[in-house]
């Protein structure tokens, strides 16, 4: 069977969609905030939301960042049984390495804005030609374009199948590099356990460990992420629960309140970024607005909540005692939302052959830190690429 051929795709939201998001927002009833609990603790703060919200309805414009979408080279594919929406940006240099950019929830696309343009052309940015790359950023199946009502519901383990048959039946790579964080580092160490032969390496942002009770603690580093795990296990999980056990009640009313699925999104980037208070001074405030816009539009927070499901539904995507034994590259940044030490990384990635530690940065790296994430990706796989 002939493999799928991509269709070009631009992105073209229809000014009726806009003008319901707008009159919606105009209509938000807000909830209530105790005086005597401090913004943010308890939520997302409901004075920042309405100062969000008026921006939103009366100064966003949504045009703005669907032309800079459309600046990239975007296609659709039949594969894995979906239409699967992807980016796929060629690289200029003398021989540009296929990398496979995987984003996580609640980003997009969207979050790679910044970064493909110092991927595919170092050299525009200060860097050397030859350290190019050639981009394929697909939305997530269940995100974004990458979303049709009706479709299967994917777990890490679909997506990464069929992300890799994107890559090789689809675009015809014998092998390529991949880099992710949140869900896209989940599955990219899933490429690396189902699909190493075609890989020339991982780079990860956030790293796929077990956090089960069998973690050691004999030193204290790792003593001191037990410690950091216990706490986010109490305290910042919420969201994991209710998109992994309910994620069709919870649908139901962010796909009907644009404040409310604003506010779901929002909390994260407060929480996750490395910020003063406002999510905003770490991710800017119109890209934060573009990503939040795109689920809306596509309406797709609800399918986007599949992969919790299925990892609270099933063993964790790698099988217990197996190793990634492909090369692997890590960047953590400090406001990361697990940070666990080199010694537990070890027992899952077998070949960690770089370990850096940014001095700034949170959870959305690709858009806090993105000169700094395409740095330690050029550095990573520049000797793998003779591999």
């Amino acid at each position: 069977m002939a493999a799928p051929q991509p269709t070009p795709f631009r992105v073209a939201i229809e000014p009726a969609v806009l003008d319901d998001l707008r009159a919606r927002l105009a209509r938000t009833r807000w909830p209530d905030e105790p005086a005597n609990v401090p913004p943010w603790q308890a939520g997302t703060s409901v004075e920042y939301m309405k100062q969000l919200v008026d921006y939103w309805r009366t100064g966003f414009d949504w045009r703005v960042h669907e032309a800079a979408l459309n600046e990239f080279r975007q296609f659709k594919a039949r594969v894995g049984g979906i239409d699967l929406h992807f980016i796929h940006e060629p690289g200029r240099g003398p021989a540009p390495m296929p990398l496979l950019l995987s984003h996580g929830w609640p980003g997009s696309v969207f979050e790679f804005r910044r970064l493909i343009p110092m991927l595919t052309d170092p050299a525009r940015f200060g860097g050397d030609e030859r350290d190019a790359f050639t981009v394929v950023a697909p939305s997530l199946p269940g995100y974004g374009f990458s979303y049709q009502p009706g479709q299967a519901a994917f777990g890490v383990e679909e997506i990464a199948d069929t992300f890799a048959a994107l890559m090789t039946d689809v675009l015809g790579y014998e092998r390529f590099a991949a880099q992710g964080g949140d869900w896209g580092g989940f599955i990219t160490t899933r490429l690396g356990h189902a699909h190493a032969k075609k890989l020339y390496g991982i780079h990860l942002n956030l790293l796929a460990v077990r956090r089960d009770g069998e973690m050691p603690q004999t030193d204290e580093a790792e003593k001191r992420y037990a410690g950091e795990l216990a706490h986010f296990l109490k305290e910042e999980t919420g969201y994991q629960w209710i998109q992994g056990t309910r994620p069709i009640t919870l649908a139901h009313g962010l796909t009907d309140s644009p404040a409310g699925l604003a506010a779901w999104i929002v909390e994260k980037f407060q929480r996750w970024s490395d910020n003063d208070g406002d999510p905003a001074h770490a991710v800017g405030r119109d890209e934060m607005l573009a990503n939040i816009t795109l689920y809306w539009v596509t309406g797709a927070i609800g399918s986007s909540f599949w992969p919790y499901y299925w990892r609270m539904h099933r063993e964790w995507p790698i099988p217990r005692g197996a190793t990634i034994d492909v090369p692997m590259g890590y960047l953590e940044f400090p406001k990361e939302i697990l940070r666990p030490p080199r010694s537990l990384a070890q027992r899952t990635y077998s070949d960690i052959r770089r370990w850096t530690v940014a001095q700034r940065g949170g959870h959305f790296a690709a858009m806090e830190q993105p000169e700094v994430l395409a740095h330690e990706i050029r550095e990573f796989f520049r000797p793998l690429r003779s591999t």
